[in-house]
């Protein structure tokens, strides 16, 4: 497994230094390094940037529960509704993870808590998580 990024089909592939860089940069989301990440995007890096799984830099901090890189990256326009290659989006990988700091964070983003698969209203009734059904104005 690697965390290269994806190229579109007519961009040329990556050279080795450029896959390691981004590695690099996933794992500072993943462990929540909200200063590096940052400057990194302010740098250029995309905050948009996704692995070879379709997970975002926002989801990696989302599901691994930092909130202020969440945060920091949502400031730089990170889409808090990108789903994964799989479907799942940051709010609902948080919900699962039991992140409720994260969650609300990407709520009052304006993340949808219907979208993805399962939605972020599918894990809150799968894990009987009423405070976030309340959240999210769902009913059980």
């Amino acid at each position: 497994m690697t965390d290269a990024p994806t190229p579109a089909s007519d961009e040329p592939a990556h050279d080795p230094e450029v896959l390691e860089l981004a590695q690099k940069i996933f794992d500072l989301a993943r462990h929540g390094d909200t200063d590096t990440v940052g400057a990194y995007v302010d740098a250029g890096v995309p905050a948009n940037l996704t692995n070879d799984k379709g997970d975002s830099l926002l989801m990696l901090a989302a599901y691994h529960g930092h909130p202020e890189t969440v945060r920091a990256l949502l400031s730089r326009g990170a889409d808090p509704e990108r789903a994964n290659d799989r479907g799942q989006t940051p709010l609902a990988g948080a919900v699962f993870k039991g992140e409720d700091d994260v969650v609300r964070i990407l709520f009052e983003a304006g993340a949808d808590p219907h979208g993805g698969t399962p939605s972020a209203v599918d894990s809150a009734r799968m894990f009987e998580k009423r405070e976030l059904l309340d959240l999210f104005g769902s009913d059980t």
